[in-house]
């Protein structure tokens, strides 16, 4: 059943692939690469069509048999990138196509130039204002076009991103939407709509057209967003749909799954793919990112190599060998090349991220500040730039400042528990208790993942006297530990059991008291501690002594002497 509304909502998928030819060769007339290449692989992914089945080419208009030796002329040169000359050959010309290619050719040059100066002049942390002198032309004869109603559906694309270099992002919105009617199935209108589109509340307030392609942009929407759940629905939907063998939806639930820290599932996709498409550099920077984090050196390795000898001039590769040199703590050889990425392509957002966090590394944080800055001017959704200013402030020891940009970072990763705890931090620098236990029990309750909120909180409860509330927290905590099976390196239960100790001792409960002095033993930085707490509980111990159990198995069956913590009308967060 499910299967059946799922081919209604795509329709047929012999149409969806004759759609998909037909839109690759426009955009490969026009020379939008990238474009023809998402919708080649999405092709690819679908079962070939018999030769009666092709589509038809295009429609050929009488303006574009006039155009057609000037515009094949100005193709060659466009190609070849001389985008002035091809530029020189199109002025005049009256087709929809050559009059794209020619205001095409315009804006790309102005593009050249501007990063060859960006390049030749300043390193990539000095980037000033260097402006592509082309635009505002571009946008005063393209606005007269647009007002006359002559603007095609590739042209609308391109008015969009001028709009967009020019930071007119309203208009641009409107612009891209407009485009998208024109023409549905260019997925590169699709793409720059994405990068303006800054929270689920926007997303919805859009008009766009109901075509089968508007489900994958809402699944990498949702991806974007930090929707993960939804988008990995989406994305099954499509699977089911028959785009089965697609890699890039591949890629994207890779890609997905890396944005919740789910690293294992993460990597056993990246593995599938690269058994796929053993040539592919598209996400393999996100692909060394998890191996950083699983510090798994040899993959990591043996990942640059094979992408050098691919392609040693792509951005991916550059990020993946500056991920390499930092996991052997070569922080200097690290931020050459996530600079040598930035040479390449100034708006490489994990690359400026990436140099932020060398810069920490090096201590070098006014660099680093700057480079995240990038980063936040390139997409202001990465919440890993937000949360990197906000340490860069926390180690100037300017907390307000930290408060800021870790709210900033918490507003888009609302349940990511290192952001709260980063919170809280802040908070309590600043002296607002109340604040600080709601974000570290906010923390918990969404899943700690490196376990530091309770302690946190327990240790906030302790300096405000509340002994209660800290002792309840430290047994949390203790759990917490335990249960998740491996020791982490900064776990403090011997903390914890010395303070629970002392709390069971002074509220006369000798029996947990002992135990917790017991298992103090256990610990190098807590065993004098413990004996000495053993001995004063051997002094005042009263002659009838209850068996006990294990404190573990107490905690668990919640017949402890202290009152249960109440969440400390911590449910609702609002800092």
């Amino acid at each position: 059943m499910k299967m059946a509304a799922l081919c209604s909502e795509f329709g047929d998928l012999v149409q969806i692939k004759k759609q998909l030819i037909s839109v690759i060769s426009l955009c490969k007339e026009r020379g939008l690469l990238h474009s023809a290449k998402w919708a080649s692989e999405l092709a690819f992914a679908l079962d070939p069509l018999p030769k009666d089945e092709l589509p038809p080419s295009a429609p050929f208009t009488e303006d574009d048999a006039q155009d057609l030796d000037a515009l094949t002329l100005a193709k060659s040169y466009f190609d070849l990138k001389e985008y002035d000359r091809a530029a020189y050959f199109l002025k005049g010309c009256c087709s929809q196509k050559a009059y794209f290619l020619y205001m095409y050719s315009r804006y790309l040059s102005g593009e050249k130039k501007k990063d060859d100066e960006t390049v030749d002049s300043l390193g990539p942390l000095e980037k000033g204002q260097v402006r592509n002198e082309a635009l505002r032309e571009l946008r005063v004869e393209l606005s007269k076009k647009h007002n006359a109603g002559e603007l095609d559906g590739f042209t609308l694309y391109l008015y969009g991103v001028v709009l967009r270099k020019l930071d007119l992002l309203k208009e641009a919105v409107d612009v891209f939407v407009e485009a998208i009617h024109a023409l549905p199935l260019h997925w590169g209108a699709w793409l720059e709509l994405s990068n303006l589109v800054t929270n689920i509340e926007m997303l919805k307030s859009l008009s766009l057209p109901d075509s089968w392609i508007k489900d994958f942009f809402m699944a990498h929407m949702y991806t974007e967003l930090q929707m993960i759940k939804e988008a990995l629905q989406k994305y099954q939907n499509l699977i089911e749909a028959g785009f089965s063998k697609s890699t890039y939806i591949i890629s994207q639930i890779a890609v997905a799954y890396h944005n919740i820290r789910d690293i294992d599932q993460a990597l056993a996709l990246f593995n599938e793919l690269r058994d796929q498409d053993p040539y592919r550099i598209d996400n393999m920077d996100t692909f060394s990112n998890l191996l950083y984090v699983k510090s798994m050196k040899p993959e990591l390795s043996y990942l640059a190599h094979n992408l050098v000898e691919i392609d040693k001039y792509r951005v991916e590769t550059c990020c993946v060998i500056g991920n390499y040199y930092s996991l052997r703590s070569q922080h200097e050889k690290a931020a050459l090349y996530f600079q040598r990425a930035l040479k390449l392509n100034p708006r490489c957002l994990g690359a400026w991220t990436l140099m932020g966090h060398e810069y920490m590394e090096m201590k070098n944080t006014s660099a680093a500040i700057q480079a995240y800055r990038h980063a936040i001017e390139v997409n202001k959704r990465d919440y890993r730039a937000w949360y990197g200013l906000g340490q860069t402030y926390e180690i100037l020891k300017m907390p307000f400042y930290c408060l800021y940009y870790y709210r900033k970072a918490h507003q888009l990763r609302p349940n990511d528990s290192r952001m709260l705890v980063a919170l809280g931090e802040s908070y309590e620098k600043l002296s607002q208790q109340v604040e600080a236990k709601k974000c570290y029990w906010r923390a918990y309750s969404v899943g700690d993942v490196e376990k530091m909120a309770l302690l946190k909180l327990a240790k906030l409860h302790e300096q405000l006297n509340e002994s209660d509330d800290a002792a309840q927290c430290y047994m949390l905590y203790i759990q917490d530990i335990f249960s998740c099976g491996e020791q982490l390196e900064h776990a403090e239960v011997s903390t914890a059991l010395r303070y629970l100790g002392q709390y069971y001792f002074k509220n006369k409960c000798y029996d947990e008291a002992s135990l917790c002095a017991q298992r103090c033993c256990d610990y190098n930085d807590a065993r004098e501690e413990g004996k000495a707490l053993l001995r004063q509980i051997s002094q005042v111990r009263d002659q009838i002594e209850t068996p006990s159990a294990d404190l573990f198995s107490q905690l668990s069956n919640n017949n402890t002497p202290v009152r249960r913590v109440s969440p400390l009308n911590l449910i609702s967060f609002t800092p």
